[in-house]
């Protein structure tokens, strides 16, 4: 598997992979259609807006890794008591 590959199903790297497969599976499943998979499209890029907001947030106040790793984002969530995209 190349590195690229590797380091985009890495779940402490990349933390829209669920949304990443969701919106490729519809995709698969209704023959390319973009339209009828929008909503995973716009669920998706929520889910890489608010990360890239939180890790952004990180860098500014010096914390190392700037992505949580995925129990750190675990966390987050569950503090946050709801999915906020």
């Amino acid at each position: 598997m190349p590195v690229v590959t590797r380091k985009l199903r890495d779940p402490d790297i990349n933390p829209c992979m669920l949304e990443s497969d969701a919106s490729t599976r519809c995709m698969d499943e209704n023959n390319y259609d973009r339209e009828r998979c929008s909503t995973y499209f716009l669920k998706y890029k929520n889910c890489r807006k608010f990360w890239n907001s939180v890790m952004i947030q990180r860098r500014q106040n010096g914390v190392k890794p700037s992505m949580p790793t995925a129990a750190e984002r675990n966390e987050i969530l569950r503090a946050m008591g709801k999915m906020p995209y």
